[in-house]
């Protein structure tokens, strides 16, 4: 099967029935089926707006398999055989476009080709936006060759994406979002990465010049923040953290998805972001809203009224809004000039940034040993968004690495994880970055729907930035916190800390409840990973 499947995709590219375009060709022709806005950027709008994880699978041999698959991703493998067939005799008939690509900048440079129908002629727009996150194609890359497939017309009945690792390729059938052919190919990297030595990571990346608070000098970090989607990891990525004194600030480097080395250096796949643009302000979010508001943006499902304005607000169509944003689109003093992160060795430390969103007793931030970062990487604690699951919305979820889109055995990952950052205990430092926040109470009426009875006191954008600036000039002091065994700040220049004191919003008794359940939680989800070095299950017993 799988050498078929990867005849069928190398087959294609030589067809009379494929259209090779130039990237300026397919922003012309891509043009035609978009919106303009006042900024003069163009909006699209795809028919499915978020990916379709819940009919995604994974096939090949046991190791690539998904651990506990779903009723209906048994029903997709069941009827694998049959859909295959039916998929390679579709791509023979119809027309397609091909996009070729590369992944990365240095040792590791997957070639990437793209294949999607234009049965559908708008659907060359999807092409365009992808190839915008990518450098064109090197003449030797180095690295395995990737292929995706897109069908967008495929019966809605049949949704589904086809994941094949051994081989590299991805098939998507009757979707249209963009960010499904953006994630296949960043999940194909991290398990070839990963089978290289090397960790795929779900985090953004940055450089950070702080001047320090001990010995007046600036100092460069590497910072990789980590996050689900819609929790703030493109955000706090992408902002400078009002590092503005002489010889500070930040360079951006990636957004979304990084391989780390055993040295802990870090790979950069792409040379552009992507943002979920739901709420963006101007006024917290100011790097990001200017680069958003250049002409070479592209927009999509974001509302834009028939006068050609933009609301970020709006969130009629989907809370899913999104936007590719080219590097270049921001001011040169805020890009790294590399995709990649050297050595901790060459930097003054690595600063690591796990974000969580909870809203009843989690500390805005905490900081952590080795054993409990590597346990908070298990634990990814988060909640489900509109980008992921929309159904679940606001739900609580735990997702290894904060990455849904690992292939292969999750206590691999958190192992490789451990033992890179164990071996620099004195470069890498960690943090968990909370940035729901704290005191909701929520019920369940009798028929068992939510009511909110106390609403959550949020940590603001400004606020976190405040504190990512105190950590990374060392200007906070910690101190034990009672509940969880990490550190928490006495006080943080430009916050009222005290306001997110769990007694100002729950009794003693409440907050021993939350708690309890909470580290219960954590241990039983801990301990379903048997293979899981024993420090890091252990680290918040």
């Amino acid at each position: 099967m799988l050498k078929d499947v990867l005849k069928a995709v190398t087959d294609l590219r030589n067809k009379p029935n494929v259209w090779h375009p130039t990237y300026k060709q397919l922003r012309q022709e891509s043009e035609k089926y978009g919106v303009r806005t006042k900024w003069g950027n163009i909006v699209f709008h795809t028919m499915v707006k978020h990916r379709i994880a819940p009919l995604t699978v994974h096939v090949g041999n046991p190791e690539v398999r998904q651990r506990n698959p779903t009723a209906k991703q048994k029903e997709l493998l069941k009827k694998l055989p049959q859909n295959l067939k039916l998929v390679h005799a579709y791509m023979k008939r119809v027309p397609f476009v091909c996009v070729e690509r590369t992944m990365g900048e240095s040792e590791f440079t997957p070639h990437c080709t793209f294949f999607i129908s234009t049965q559908l002629k708008e659907m060359v727009r999807i092409a365009y936006a992808w190839a915008t996150l990518l450098a064109p194609p090197k003449k030797k890359p180095r690295g395995p060759k990737f292929y995706f497939v897109m069908i967008p017309e495929w019966q809605s009945k049949d949704m589904q994406t086809l994941v094949f690792p051994e081989v590299g390729v991805t098939y998507a059938l009757g979707t249209n979002y963009i960010g499904e052919c953006k994630k296949a190919f960043l999940r194909m990297a991290m398990w070839h990465a990963k089978k290289r030595g090397m960790l795929g990571l779900h985090a953004g990346s940055k450089i950070i010049l702080a001047r320090d608070a001990k010995t007046g000098k600036i100092k460069e970090y590497g910072a990789l923040i980590f996050g689900l989607t819609a929790t703030g990891k493109t955000t706090h990525t992408c902002h400078d953290h009002d590092l503005k004194g002489p010889g500070e600030g930040v360079k951006i480097v990636q957004d979304d998805v990084v391989l780390m080395k055993s040295d802990c250096s870090v790979l950069g796949p792409e040379k552009a972001y992507y943002l979920k643009t739901e709420g963006l302000n101007p006024k917290t979010q100011p790097l990001l809203y200017q680069a958003v508001a250049k002409r070479n943006t592209i927009l999509e499902n974001v509302m834009v009224d028939y006068l050609g304005t933009v609301d970020f607000d709006d969130q009629t169509l989907t809370g899913n809004g999104r936007g590719v944003i080219p590097r270049e689109n921001f001011h040169k003093q805020y890009i790294s000039e590399r995709l990649d992160l050297p050595p901790v060795k060459r930097l003054d430390g690595l600063l690591i940034f796990i974000i969580t969103r909870r809203n009843t007793v989690v500390p805005i931030v905490s900081k952590l040993t080795t054993e409990q970062a590597a346990a908070a990487f298990m634990l990814g604690e988060s909640v489900e968004s509109t980008g992921g699951d929309p159904k679940r919305v606001g739900e609580s979820v735990r997702v290894v690495g904060t990455n849904p889109f690992i292939i292969g055995d999750e206590c691999e990952e958190g192992n490789r994880f451990y033992e890179f950052i164990k071996k620099y205990p004195a470069k890498v430092r960690y943090y968990l970055l909370n940035t729901g926040g704290v005191g909701e109470i929520i019920d369940k009426a009798v028929d068992g729907t939510k009511v909110v009875k106390q609403k959550v006191l949020r940590v603001e954008i400004p606020e976190m930035a405040s504190i990512i600036r105190g950590i990374a000039r060392d200007t906070i002091e910690w101190e034990k916190e009672p509940h969880f065994g990490t550190l928490v700040p006495k006080k943080v220049d430009g916050i009222d800390m005290k306001k997110f004191d769990l007694s100002k919003f729950y009794s003693n008794g409440q907050i021993r409840a939350y708690v309890s359940k909470l580290k219960q939680e954590r241990v039983e989800w801990l301990s379903q990973f048997k293979e899981l070095n024993s420090a890091i299950g252990n680290a918040f017993k």
